[in-house]
């Protein structure tokens, strides 16, 4: 049977505002699953309440056999939680605040010495191992905060918003760890950055106003983009000899000339359904005997995708507001 993390139906309201509303999904091990949303839109509420650090009003959480709401602390020993905001001891070196951590997390003399080692080398925290935490950049703050969650090698990690305020290596480097570390652990990452989700994660959930909207892979959100397989073309011919040929194909839906001089086009060419259009084109060209200069087809807009998810989502829920 596979190790999963089960979320069933889970409810949380804060002074009558509700923050997550009937979120259930499974995450099995290999999977790094990423919770997408607006910001507000109940990302961290449920990370919380899978954490064990908040109980929900209604609903359950099974990490790996575990009730969470039951015996949230038997839960934690399987969980790994990078919260939003870095807790640390900035009083601490980098070395003094593993061996704290190593020590509430059960272990012991040169296992433990072996695993702060390990744990160093990992997160690249050598060069910063005998430096105080206050004195630490962002992103060295941040993959020390990653190597507590990590610490004792759990099956499963949380990770709220683990690249916010990096420069771009230093999300380069914790995104390295979370893929290689993906293949063996279930990783739950939220994020309201779409880059993120493209670099790192296996499967997408996107949530708005407290409920899941979307549930799939990063390709197969990509595909419900409306520029999905949208071909850019350039022709050696005018456009004025291309152009009603082309407004023939049949699954066309948009046509807009970008760039045209007497010998030349580039002309841009939307499908209504998705459906590939570069055989088609190369078909005409072939046909016609246009020299066919460049074909580039679009792999989908996921940021377009979640816009229009998210906005549609807040629209329903306003209209529905108003008719109450």
């Amino acid at each position: 049977m596979a190790e999963l993390l089960e979320v069933r139906d889970i409810r949380k309201s804060f002074n009558g505002r509700v923050a997550v509303d009937g979120v259930s999904f499974a995450v099995e091990k290999g999977t790094v699953l990423g919770f997408l949303g607006p910001n507000g839109a109940g990302k961290t509420t449920t990370m919380r309440i899978i954490a064990g650090y908040l109980l929900p009003d209604t609903g359950s959480v099974c990490v790996l056999g575990t009730d969470a709401v039951a015996d949230p602390v038997a839960a934690q020993r399987k969980i790994g939680y990078l919260p939003e905001n870095t807790p640390l001891y900035g009083e601490m070196t980098v070395e003094e605040f593993l061996d704290f951590i190593g020590e509430v997390r059960g272990f012991h003399g040169r296992a433990k010495l072996r695993r702060i080692d390990e744990i160093i080398e990992q997160c690249f925290l050598e060069p910063v191992r005998h430096q105080t935490i206050d004195t630490l950049s962002k992103g060295y703050r941040q993959r020390t905060c990653f190597a507590q969650a990590i610490f004792h090698d759990p099956p499963v990690l949380l990770l709220d918003e683990p690249t916010e305020g990096l420069d771009p290596n230093q999300k380069q480097v914790v995104r390295d760890m979370i893929r290689r570390m993906g293949q063996e652990k279930i990783i739950l990452l939220s994020t309201h950055i779409l880059e993120e989700v493209e670099a790192v994660c296996s499967r997408t959930i996107i949530i708005s106003r407290g409920r899941i909207v979307a549930d799939s892979t990063p390709d197969e959100l990509r595909r419900r983009s409306v520029t999905y397989n949208a071909a850019t073309v350039r022709l050696g011919v005018p456009a004025s000899q291309a152009e009603a040929e082309l407004r023939r194909l049949p699954a066309l839906a948009e046509l807009r000339i970008l760039e045209e001089d007497q010998r030349t086009c580039t002309v841009y060419l939307r499908p209504g359904d998705g459906r590939p259009l570069a055989p088609e084109i190369h078909a005409l060209a072939c046909e016609k005997k246009w020299p066919l200069m460049d074909v580039h087809t679009d792999e989908g807009d996921l940021s377009e995708v979640f816009r229009r998810i998210t906005v549609t989502e807040d629209t329903r829920s306003a209209g529905s507001s108003t008719a109450q």
